[in-house]
């Protein structure tokens, strides 16, 4: 499988204006066809298994979450610095799971682009441990239990034979970028993750800082292991001291489906497109 990388750099950023004004004109007509936002007043007495406060995506399930300590894994909080987040919270540092997860109505399709801004942990358990967070975008019910890593594309920080905690990715292969994407740089300040099909077998992702989203960690094109219509987040990680304990805990904070008219565009959607959608939903 060939792979692209382009990083942090005067290229990447050069690329990444250019990909943004190509996209302008179709943007401005592009069709959301799925979102949620944690600011939904859905979620304003919390955050519950069955919930939807969107569109376009099945409610929230809480599957493969650990049943005890009860209530403590999953809840809204305004900690992290994305502001009001749905939030996972691992309960022990040398076990539980706190795991999340909703279906994509229809599947994600040839054309669209699935983003969501997250902000991850910054502490591990301790090195050469089993203890980390992942994202996975499968072609399943719903949520995997721990221990099930099979997907179209899991996105991974662990620190078992990493105590850098780097990001790596399985798709039909799996492997580490290479330069690293760092675990502690991604959650400095949160990360907007976009996954465009740019065919049936196909993606591009991108990794880019909310403060920066012009600018990415990372640009890759892979092959999918499978079709995708779930996303499922779960924290495995250092033991949480609460909702307001933003450094171990993983937030989500939107989630979002967009279709671009224009085929000849896609190849630029996981870069320009950070931008013009993170502005559309501060509008």
């Amino acid at each position: 499988m060939k792979s692209h990388f382009i990083m942090n750099s005067s290229a990447a950023k050069a690329y990444a204006i250019t990909g943004a004004t190509a996209l302008l004109a179709g943007l401005a007509s592009a069709q959301v066809v799925a979102s949620d936002y944690a600011t939904n007043p859905t979620y304003s007495g919390g955050w519950s298994a069955g919930q939807n406060g969107g569109t376009g995506f099945g409610a929230w399930s809480f599957f493969g979450t650990d049943p005890s300590p009860a209530g403590t894994y999953q809840g809204m909080s305004s900690a992290s610095s994305l502001g009001t987040a749905w939030t996972l919270m691992a309960n022990s540092s040398s076990s539980g799971l706190a795991n999340a997860g909703r279906s994509i109505t229809g599947g994600l399709q040839v054309g669209q682009m699935f983003q969501t801004t997250i902000q991850n942990p910054v502490n591990n358990a301790g090195i050469y441990t089993y203890r980390g967070f992942d994202i996975l975008f499968t072609s399943a019910s719903d949520n995997n239990a721990g221990g099930n890593n099979t997907a179209a594309l899991r996105l991974s920080v662990f620190d078992y034979f990493n105590p850098a905690m780097n990001w790596h990715i399985d798709d039909t292969v799996s492997f580490s970028p290479s330069p690293a994407v760092s675990g502690i740089t991604t959650g400095a300040s949160g990360m907007i993750i976009g996954l465009t099909l740019t065919s049936a077998t196909t993606y591009t992702l991108s990794m880019a800082p909310v403060s920066n989203p012009n600018s990415p960690y990372l640009i890759h094109s892979g092959t999918l292991a499978s079709p995708i219509d779930y996303v499922d987040f779960r924290d495995y990680n250092t033991a949480s001291g609460g909702l307001s304990d933003a450094a171990n805990n993983l937030s989500i904070s939107s989630m979002t489906i967009t279709v671009v008219p224009e085929p000849a565009s896609m190849a630029l959607l996981g870069v320009g497109a950070f931008s013009l959608l993170a502005l559309r939903r501060r509008k």
